[in-house]
């Protein structure tokens, strides 16, 4: 049995052209899309006394761009929440503990 040695050699410009192909912007969609689904089933709801139950759960959305990135160039993939209260919901007040809902779902869901 004979063994040959591959070589490779890389091209920055290649690598470039893959990290804003629709190929990579459509399995970042993927990817977000599960952490979205991961975050809507966790999402907090609130009581009784909420004037708007359901409305945090109901509002996160999707996005996907072939020029994100630091330097717009490469594709990217955003789970983003539209409700005003997001980010209390998120990270927490004074009042209220800290839910993590994205970091949580982020961390379950992103594979």
């Amino acid at each position: 049995m004979v063994i040959l040695a591959a070589k490779f050699r890389m091209k920055k410009r290649g690598v470039g052209e893959l990290l804003k192909s629709p190929q990579v912007e459509a399995e970042m969609r993927r990817r977000a899309e599960v952490i979205k689904s991961v975050a809507v089933t966790i999402a907090p709801v609130g009581g009784p006394s909420d004037p708007h139950p359901g409305t945090y759960k109901s509002s996160f959305d999707v996005t996907s761009t072939r020029r994100g990135g630091r330097r717009r160039d490469r594709a990217t993939a955003t789970v983003r929440n539209s409700a005003y209260y997001a980010r209390f919901v998120e990270y927490g007040t004074e009042r209220v503990h800290a839910h993590h809902v994205l970091l949580r779902a982020a961390a379950a869901g992103g594979r």
